[in-house]
């Protein structure tokens, strides 16, 4: 591959000096390893990642990115390209560890419906049964040209917090004047976003999100929010444990997930990518180790070895590698089980990645079940995925996709805010799919 260097770019002159772009990485893929032709993918047409890659690399959107394609159980593709540090000249390796943000979320789905399966509750359980501050809720109405709030029809369930139509909302992005008059009640309570530094308890959570209205009555609408962190609270009530112990006792432990972490030890620290943020002259910087403020929107890329760590956000928190996370997506993929050990049965994980919503929608072609974006029609989705393939990302530009039809699980890993810039992740997926050749 030619390297287009140009003078006084650093990013560009790491990548030339060092020239390992495209360089395959042999150990640590958590999965067996195959050549791809020996399970239907074509090795010419997966260089294309690696190109879309160096392109973006090029074009100054991220510093680097870990792609890992794995297909029929086995691991057919893994490159790390491009920078972790541009400053201190790290090169991406195949451990590298990422923020990854919202991919969090399905671990802690996953809990839940452990728990679940073992008979502690109904989905159409009221959250208060065990949550009691989230009992009585309000919803912010519209009146008189304002805003009050009233009182519900009916209260949250369990499952309303896994599909995220609970009400519970995000306080950044605001959409609408009622989104950002609830923000402004969210901040004014002290609510984390689980994106920085935060003091206290996932318990606290909870008890503050019950002093303030929702979004809209429960069950009537899809809004991506807090919800899942709620469920993070649940897991411990119900389990006796904190998130952190339940996830490394009954799901890390288990699957051999020995770099997925809420924080990380000093001496793993130097292993995280570093974030990269806009520098304003058509580049790329890396984000310092301060929070960022930005209206209501509050992230740092030092929270997960700076800090209380004591806060363990079940929608945002942990960290990991590519080898790691495709443990957990094969074991999705082969229905609750891998390598003999069994979290969940395949009931389960068929509702989970089955349309959770009705008549909702995450957006075209999309629904949403129990943890993860549902394709349910490729053709209003605009995506070459199989109906009933299931995906998430997360707020650093990560993103997996899981395809059972096609036995085929996408990972991108790279660090950056904002995220998905040029649409990498989703040109990753589209990428993906052409190499498929049987």
């Amino acid at each position: 591959m030619a390297l287009h260097f140009v003078p006084g770019r650093r990013l560009r002159l790491c990548l030339a000096l060092l020239g390992f772009l495209a360089t395959p990485l042999a150990a640590g893929q958590g999965l067996p390893t195959a050549e791809p032709e020996a399970v239907g993918l074509s090795s010419e047409r997966l260089t294309r990642i690696e190109t879309l890659i160096e392109r973006a690399i090029e074009q100054d959107a991220v510093a680097g990115a870990v792609a890992l394609v794995a297909r029929r159980g086995q691991v057919a593709y893994l490159r790390a390209i491009g920078m972790a540090d541009i400053d201190d000249g790290k090169p991406m390796a195949a451990d590298t560890l990422f923020r990854i943000a919202s991919m969090t979320k399905p671990v802690t789905s996953l809990a839940i419906m452990m728990l679940h399966e073992e008979g502690h509750f109904l989905l159409t359980d009221p959250v208060s049964m065990f949550i009691p501050e989230l009992g009585d809720p309000r919803v912010l109405a519209a009146v008189d040209g304002g805003f009050e709030a009233l009182p519900t029809e009916g209260e949250i369930t369990i499952q309303h917090l896994l599909t995220h139509t609970s009400g519970v909302i995000y306080q950044f992005n605001a959409s609408s004047d009622r989104h950002e008059a609830i923000a402004r009640l969210y901040r004014e309570a002290g609510i984390s976003d689980g994106l920085s530094q935060t003091e206290g308890v996932i318990a606290d959570l909870s008890r503050k999100l019950g002093s303030v209205p929702l979004m809209f009555e429960p069950g009537t609408r899809y809004q991506y929010g807090l919800s899942i962190d709620v469920v993070g609270r649940l897991v411990e009530v119900v389990s006796g444990m904190t998130l952190a112990e339940f996830f490394e006792r009954r799901i890390f432990g288990p699957l051999r997930m020995t770099d997925t972490h809420f924080y990380l030890d000093e001496a793993d620290v130097a292993r995280l990518a570093s974030v990269y943020v806009p520098d304003g002259r058509g580049g790329i910087r890396e984000l310092g180790d301060e929070p960022v403020e930005n209206g209501t929107l509050v992230y740092s890329a030092s929270f997960h070895f700076k800090g209380p760590r004591t806060y363990f956000s079940g929608g945002a928190g942990l960290v990991s590698t590519a080898s790691d996370y495709v443990r957990l997506l094969q074991m999705f993929l082969n229905g609750g089980n891998l390598d003999g050990v069994r979290l969940l049965s395949p009931t389960t994980v068929e509702l989970m990645t089955r349309n959770g919503i009705g008549d909702l929608s995450v957006s075209p072609g999309r629904k949403f079940g129990l943890g993860f974006a549902v394709i349910e029609d490729p053709g209003r989705a605009g995506v070459p995925h199989s109906p009933g393939s299931y995906y998430w990302g997360g707020f650093f530009n990560t993103r997996f996709f899981v395809d059972p039809s096609e036995e085929l699980i996408g990972i991108f890993l790279s660090q950056r805010y904002p995220r998905d810039a040029g649409s990498i992740r989703d040109r990753f997926m589209s990428v993906v799919y052409q190499a498929v050749i049987d």
